[in-house]
């Protein structure tokens, strides 16, 4: 997901003069929309359904990660003991 400045750059005063104009942006593009005041970025408005997918994305390249640590640390079971702990036989 890569912010276009040229559209979605919002002052500050913009979300206050029309914020439903930003949220349909946001959903319509589905790019988050940089805030800004007196040229510098102070928020970030996102649409709740990218946030989410954005989060479950962050949450298993952190599992991913997490996975590989522990094969590197030699911490590691056998499928089938993996399928009987989840009760999987």
């Amino acid at each position: 997901m890569t912010i276009k400045f040229s559209e979605d750059l919002v002052p500050l005063t913009d979300l206050k003069v029309n914020p439903g104009r930003v949220v349909k942006h946001t959903t319509e593009v589905h790019r988050p929309v940089l805030l800004t005041s007196r040229g510098r970025g102070v928020a970030v408005v996102q649409s709740v359904s990218d946030y989410e997918k954005a989060e479950e994305e962050r949450d298993f390249m952190r599992a991913v990660v997490a996975g590989l640590a522990d094969l590197e640390a030699g911490r590691e079971i056998s499928l089938d003991e993996a399928r009987a702990r989840l009760g999987l036989k």
